[in-house]
């Protein structure tokens, strides 16, 4: 059998990264690029906003070819859909056939990706999926991957900037999903078996930022799914 010529939609966080984790023991996937929404306004991947210049360090970490899809901030649903499809037109026309997500439970958003792939004649894969999201985040913790909280909702200030830990994930709200898989935090990953060197960097500035209205962002980040009600996210700045 042939391999099967592959997209992996990079996000940055762990969910990303335990899914590529997965993809790339299997012999039959061969991945040509990590694909990455960034907002062109602020050069930050869309909706953790990590800088770019942390992003190209995790691909060349990883050692994986990184292609930025360059985004304007908040775009509506056509816009984001009109430029997605041009991209995806192009890794077609390069004889890419998957695309690889790190989505775990979130069934609109499986439907979603599938059926935009399936307008230009791809298909999707999902390493995670359906997978219980505490015993997830332990096997990252487990295979000795680090990441830290980037980004969170309004009332779980006090987690953005930490590291995730089994004790930090014991202490959430019953509430909130071990993954964050409803969106409540984001997060980046620097350490671990896929990294060929672990990623420095340091913590800057702390800010809120707010949105005018909640809308489902379903971009080609792997960790992305509905935002909250909520009136915005606290940020934790990496500098490198």
């Amino acid at each position: 059998m042939h391999k099967k010529a592959c997209i992996f939609n990079w996000s940055g966080g762990k969910d990303s990264t335990l899914a590529l984790h997965y993809a790339l023991q299997d012999p039959m996937l061969d991945i040509r690029y990590l694909v990455t929404t960034v907002t062109e306004q602020y050069n930050r991947v869309s909706m953790h906003g990590v800088r770019e210049t942390l992003l190209i360090t995790q691909a060349e970490s990883i050692g994986l070819p990184l292609y930025q899809i360059r985004l304007g901030e908040m775009p509506d649903m056509e816009t984001y859909d009109n430029i997605m499809c041009m991209h995806l037109e192009k890794f077609k026309a390069e004889g890419i056939t998957h695309s690889i997500f790190g989505d775990i439970f979130l069934e609109d958003l499986r439907n979603y990706r599938e059926s935009k792939l399936s307008e230009i004649g791809l298909k999707a894969i999902f390493p995670l999926w359906g997978k219980h999201t505490r015993e997830l985040i332990t096997e990252f913790i487990n295979l000795n991957y680090k990441t830290i909280i980037v980004c969170a909702q309004e009332n779980l200030k006090d987690i953005c900037g930490k590291i995730i830990s089994e004790d930090l994930i014991d202490q959430l709200p019953p509430e909130i999903d071990p993954c964050g898989e409803n969106g409540e935090f984001h997060t980046f990953a620097f350490e671990g078996p896929i990294f060929n060197k672990k990623i420095d960097f340091s913590i800057g500035e702390q800010v809120f930022r707010t949105y005018s209205s909640p809308s489902k962002n379903t971009s080609a980040n792997n960790d992305t799914c509905d935002k909250p009600a909520l009136s915005g996210f606290w940020y934790v700045d990496l500098v490198d």
